[in-house]
């Protein structure tokens, strides 16, 4: 049994309320969830609240999951619908938007939480979308399909996002695709 056929066993068994499957799960699919949440420009704390915050709604919401499907994908959709709840509550306790995008440039110079996360440095030229596509393509090993739904997007936006996204990656870090360019 591979790990991803593990993880639906465990979430049907805690489905029917197999307290042991629900610590084991957690246990297995929470670092994945909590760094999926720390490449997003949060801080340590932020990203443990937020991966409690997906836990809960995850045990709300749990008899929802529907057997056979892709477990982690489920997973990374409720934890993309935290972070944007998270991201509109604080654009709603911010007096003006303007704050919100110098304390989100502060927080890319930074250098302290660049060094902790490494990942995070890396991803920084991406938007927020094409970071989580390429955490769940690259780092995650989820399929197109099962970013597509963790999204709630197309495969094609998808395709399109992780494009846009690798390119980006190509100009910071000084990579051309164009052999032309390369020999000139």
């Amino acid at each position: 049994m591979d790990a991803q056929e593990n993880i639906e066993t465990l979430m049907a068994l805690y489905q029917q309320g197999d307290t042991s499957a629900a610590t084991t799960l957690i246990h297995a699919v929470s670092p994945r969830l909590h760094r999926f949440f720390a490449v997003q420009e949060v801080s340590r704390a932020e990203a443990d609240d937020l991966l409690q915050e997906t836990w809960l709604r995850i045990h709300r919401v749990r008899h929802t999951y529907r057997q056979g499907e892709p477990a982690l994908a489920w997973f990374y959709a409720i934890a993309r619908h935290v972070r944007v709840d998270h991201y509109r509550k604080a654009i709603r306790t911010t007096a003006k938007e303007d704050v919100l995008e110098e304390s989100v440039e502060m927080t890319n110079t930074s250098g302290g939480r660049v060094e902790e996360f490494g990942l995070e440095a890396l991803l920084a030229p991406l938007s927020t979308g094409e970071r989580e596509v390429v955490q769940m393509l690259k780092v995650e090993g989820l399929s197109l399909e099962e970013v597509a739904r963790a999204t709630s997007a197309t495969v094609g936006s998808v395709k399109q996002k992780a494009h846009r996204a690798y390119k980006k990656l190509r100009q910071a870090f000084g990579f051309s695709g164009n052999k032309t360019e390369a020999s000139r």
